[in-house]
């Protein structure tokens, strides 16, 4: 069901790789609530995954950029303001990527060179952003930029590695410059801080599986879906949450908030049997 929540407003789609993905969903009912889009990835991305397929669904064009790339960058703002005819008023930043637990490395053993890759694609790339947003004077007053994160962020998930520490960093990249960008525009930053989901990317954890049904059970609502969190994105980007900024959101079910259940107790308790 469409509510015109995003009538005539334009935003940026950062990261839609496959029909798995958040943010090929967000674009998805972006474009069902009335928003204008344009989709961008990264050039390997683009050629990877099937991104025309969603320009077709949602009459976006495909504007490649690599978001370590200030130039790349400026040209995707600058051809979008011309795609538009004006300035921009939402972004989905959805991306990120460790080479660490891509070459299976614990935790422990990081390769810092990895770990810096890491951090500037999964969390500098979003300064990155906002950085050629604000010097193009590209975003709308009002404007909204939401970034995805993990709760990995403030707790401890082993297998989640350094993408944990690059959370972090992505959700204080959010708070401070929510401060600077809230008084220059009025433009409002904030993360969402999704469960468990099975997209591409998420699937490829160590262990995934057995934590998504655990996340299940710890969860009083069970798991928030892709589509889901695509439409908690809508909101964020309509005028009525125009004075939420610098927030970290939680979406997953209560996960968040929940020390343990009486399903999880009754499992162990099978388990220690």
């Amino acid at each position: 069901m469409s509510y015109n929540l995003l009538k005539g407003k334009k935003g940026i789609i950062f990261g839609a790789l496959d029909e798995k993905s958040i943010a090929w969903k967000t674009a998805l009912r972006c474009h069902e609530e009335g928003a204008q889009l344009v989709l961008t990835n990264a050039p390997v991305a683009l050629r990877m995954g099937e991104i025309n397929k969603l320009a077709d669904a949602v009459k976006a064009p495909v504007i490649g950029a690599d978001v370590v790339n200030m130039d790349d960058l400026k040209k995707l703002f600058e051809e979008s303001m011309k795609h538009f005819g004006g300035k921009i008023d939402f972004i989905l930043h959805s991306v990120g990527m460790s080479l660490n637990m891509r070459k299976g490395k614990p935790y422990t053993e990081l390769d810092y060179g990895f770990t810096q890759k890491t951090f500037d694609i999964s969390a500098i790339s979003l300064h990155r952003v906002l950085r050629t947003a604000w010097e193009l004077d590209a975003l709308n007053e009002w404007g909204s930029v939401v970034a995805l994160t993990y709760i990995a962020a403030q707790r401890v998930f082993p297998d989640y590695s350094e993408m944990a520490d690059a959370k972090a960093l992505l959700e204080s990249i959010t708070r401070s410059f929510g401060y600077h960008y809230g008084i220059k525009n009025k433009v409002r930053i904030n993360t969402v801080s999704q469960s468990p989901t099975r997209t591409t990317a998420g699937s490829g954890v160590k262990g995934f599986d057995g934590f998504i049904t655990y996340a299940e059970k710890m969860s009083p609502l069970g798991n928030a879906s892709a589509g889901e969190c695509a439409d908690y994105c809508v909101t964020l980007f309509s005028d009525l949450t125009k004075m939420v900024t610098m927030q970290n959101l939680f979406h997953d079910g209560g996960f968040s908030s929940t020390g343990v259940t009486v399903e999880v107790i009754e499992a162990m308790e099978k388990a220690a049997q």
